[in-house]
């Protein structure tokens, strides 16, 4: 096993978490790539990084269970034989509620997948820096990728929002509480993707609503979480990936707004 740098990815068997796997691979690093139930999208992502040049190795979990973060923590360092020197968070779940039809279980499932195992996940890296004895040099960091919603909020996908909205406001808490071992940042992209029951007409108009009137590239996004690795001055703050999508503000979520004022 070499010692390039190694990053894990949550989620990075398909659509942004492939991307941001790609651009640590462009970079030199190594990637863990974690998935739940996409072993054939993680596979095909392995294949893709080490096309590249890079190792991959798969990791298996399911986010949603209570020790998940420690525990994939755990067997990274076994498969790489060191902590990943960056974790991006990057999976979550994405289902439709609002105010009124939110429940219990779906806040809960939102929050476990989507707030806490970030979390815990970053105190595990912590807690492992610091057994080791490992100086503090601004070179581990983690991302939390948000999302444009938290800055620009609207009544649906209520449950998703609010987990969002609670990581949001725990980068900086959290960069706090875990410096000077390891950098907390924030990364919120925009719509990228069809998502949800999202026709592929609605999407490509949806994909306009921002200020630069033009579908965001995942790949930019992507180079954002590479930047806050790279940077060991950024600590605490989000960057916003979004071609401005934050700054207009709707009613509804975008792919709601345009179904209900369709374009001629």
């Amino acid at each position: 096993m070499n010692t390039t740098d190694w990053v894990l990815v949550t989620g990075a068997a398909h659509r942004l978490g492939r991307e941001f796997a790609l651009a640590f691979a462009t970079a030199g690093w190594n990637v863990l790539c974690h998935y739940r139930a996409s072993q054939a999208g993680a596979l095909q992502t392995q294949a893709d990084v080490r096309a590249l040049g890079a190792e991959c190795l798969l990791v298996q979990a399911d986010l949603a269970q209570p020790e998940a973060g420690t525990q994939l923590l755990a067997q990274c360092v076994d498969l790489a034989g060191q902590a990943p020197r960056c974790i991006v968070n990057n999976a979550s779940i994405f289902e439709a509620d609002d105010a009124r039809t939110a429940s219990a279980p779906a806040l809960l499932r939102h929050f476990l997948t989507n707030t806490a195992t970030p979390l815990l996940l970053a105190n595990a890296l912590h807690a492992w820096l610091c057994a080791q004895g490992r100086p503090a040099t601004g070179a581990y960091s983690v991302v939390h990728v948000l999302d444009q919603k938290v800055h620009n909020l609207n009544p649906d996908y209520f449950s998703y929002t609010v987990s969002k909205l609670a990581l949001e406001r725990s980068v900086a808490l959290q960069a706090q509480a875990l410096a000077p071992q390891v950098r907390v940042c924030g990364l919120s992209p925009g719509l990228i993707y069809l998502s949800g029951p999202q026709t592929q007409d609605n999407f490509d108009q949806a994909a306009q609503v921002n200020l630069l009137r033009r579908p965001i590239a995942p790949a930019d996004v992507a180079r954002c979480a590479l930047f806050i690795a790279s940077n060991p001055s950024l600590n605490g703050c989000t960057l916003q990936a979004d071609n401005g999508q934050h700054l207009v503000p709707l009613e509804r979520d975008v792919m709601f707004a345009i179904a209900d004022n369709p374009r001629p």
